[in-house]
């Protein structure tokens, strides 16, 4: 019995470093390049901060939003416009969805973030479906 118990100290003490490099992992693929900062109201109309990839195309800047959804999607929704901080500066947008261009930003996106693209697109699931988010400067 005491030998079991050793056996399965040593296994969850091994599932937790596998956990534990594993949320490292997420949090080095999405932070080692460009983030940016959406800060918007939630239906209290508490600031919200949150921290997500941004790709340029034809002179615009795109979010991305997987198919079901994110609680910081819903607060873009319950605002005319937000705030995004990007390289230290603060502007205003309005969002628009721009599910034309699925395809297009999910190739930037992969481009720009690699690895930790595909990473984060494993555990999520895949990128089938996402919303590029089109922010319209103010």
């Amino acid at each position: 019995m005491a030998q079991l118990l050793k056996v399965v100290k040593w296994i969850f003490l091994g599932l937790l470093l596998v956990g534990a490099a594993f949320v490292g992992l997420e949090r080095l693929a999405a932070e080692r390049i460009e983030v940016v900062e959406l800060i918007a109201a939630d239906e209290a109309g508490d600031m919200q901060i949150t921290r997500l990839w941004v790709a340029d195309d034809e002179g615009m800047a795109y979010l991305r939003v997987g198919a079901d959804g994110s609680g910081w999607y819903d607060r873009i929704l319950l605002n005319d416009s937000v705030t995004v901080v990007r390289e230290g500066v603060s502007a205003q947008y309005r969002v628009e969805a721009r599910p034309d261009k699925s395809a297009r930003i999910n190739e930037l996106m992969q481009k720009k973030y690699t690895w930790g693209d595909t990473l984060i697109g494993a555990m999520i699931g895949s990128r089938e479906g996402s919303i590029p988010l089109e922010l319209q400067p103010l």
